[in-house]
């Protein structure tokens, strides 16, 4: 039997300059992604994973890097036009250094960008590898809070990049 949640594909990134990464979501770990029901997830290596319908938003990945540097993560992502269920449901973009690292975050309402694509959070969430010898770094897109079901949402990638 087939498991239902997508486990990330090693070769679905990009490191498009020295710690600097574009995670396509075959590289990203998918609750419920292997399940045709809940998302559609394009074949090609930087294909495009599009929600159909959850009430438990999980999208995680990991990358490592240097240490000695800040480093950012966002998402792109598109609201389709027939998204439904994210009003009064903030999606939250979190990272964090290590298996046993505290995670930072931010908080997006998606239900005001219909349409549109977008890259979230503005600014994005920023991890500091300058402190300790922790070389990964944990990152995730949920929403697993309020029990709406929701979909129409489509996730392009995931990029890490250092802090200018």
């Amino acid at each position: 039997m087939k498991k239902p949640h997508h486990l990330a594909e090693p070769n679905c990134f990009e490191e498009k300059a020295e710690d600097n990464f574009e995670i396509f979501p075959r590289g990203l770990n998918i609750v419920w992604g292997d399940d045709p029901r809940y998302w559609s997830l394009e074949t090609s290596t930087n294909g495009a994973a599009t929600l159909i319908q959850v009430s438990w938003l999980d999208v995680s990945g990991m990358v490592e890097v240097k240490q000695g540097k800040k480093y950012r993560v966002t998402f792109e992502v598109m609201m389709k036009p027939d998204a439904f269920g994210w009003t009064g449901s903030p999606v939250l973009v979190m990272a964090k250094v290590g298996k046993k690292g505290k995670y930072t975050y931010s908080e997006i309402l998606l239900s005001s960008h219909s349409g549109e694509a977008i890259t979230i959070p503005d600014g994005g969430v920023e991890v500091d590898l300058t402190q300790g010898s922790e070389k990964k770094i944990y990152f995730g897109l949920y929403e697993v809070w309020s029990g709406k079901w929701k979909g129409g949402l489509m996730i392009k990638k995931a990029k890490v990049e250092p802090v200018t």
